[in-house]
């Protein structure tokens, strides 16, 4: 079977509220992100309300072909229309659907989404340099390494490094044979 055949996204709604709740609480999701702190539901609507409805941010639910369940979401955060240029972020929720390629694939299909609908030009992405298989994923996706920040922040009771990764239209768009 075909990774990218393996999923779809999907537009976030207030049924998923619950689901991403218990994704970003779960350890294994949270420990990987730079904001640790517990995921509440009035922390999503805000979220919700402030970001996705505005427009700067857009989240689209990570689903299973054949059986549509809800695996993770993904997203665009701060949409910069001045400079055409959104942070990017994942999260696989489901710990059965962790190492399948579901990271990577939803990545190119956001990437998809950023260039071609929201005619942005970068998209850049921070994650903690120990995430080894999530850099590698992002690797995968085309994104390329633009720095690393020494002792960037302090998460349980340690200083830890982040990488900050990149992607532009032009380089998307001749990866893979894609031409426009």
């Amino acid at each position: 079977m075909e990774r990218e055949k393996d999923i779809y996204l999907r537009p976030m709604t207030g049924e998923d509220t619950d689901n991403i709740i218990k994704w970003r609480n779960t350890d294994f999701v949270r420990r990987n992100f730079i904001y640790q702190e517990p995921f509440t539901r009035q922390g999503h609507e805000t979220w919700t309300r402030d970001m996705i409805s505005t427009g700067k941010a857009v989240q689209f639910i990570i689903c299973e072909k054949g059986t549509d369940r809800p695996v993770g979401s993904v997203y665009l955060r701060d949409i910069d229309r001045k400079h055409n240029k959104a942070e990017y972020g994942i999260f696989i929720g489901e710990e059965d659907a962790l190492c399948r390629g579901y990271g990577t694939r939803a990545a190119q299909l956001m990437l998809a989404y950023a260039f071609e609908e929201l005619k942005l030009h970068k998209v850049m992405l921070r994650v903690l340099a120990e995430n080894a298989r999530a850099k590698r994923s992002y690797e995968k996706a085309g994104f390329v390494q633009e720095a690393y920040l020494r002792d960037e922040v302090f998460l349980e009771g340690s200083y830890r490094d982040v990488i900050l990764m990149a992607i532009l239209k032009e380089e998307w768009r001749n990866a893979d044979g894609k031409n426009d």
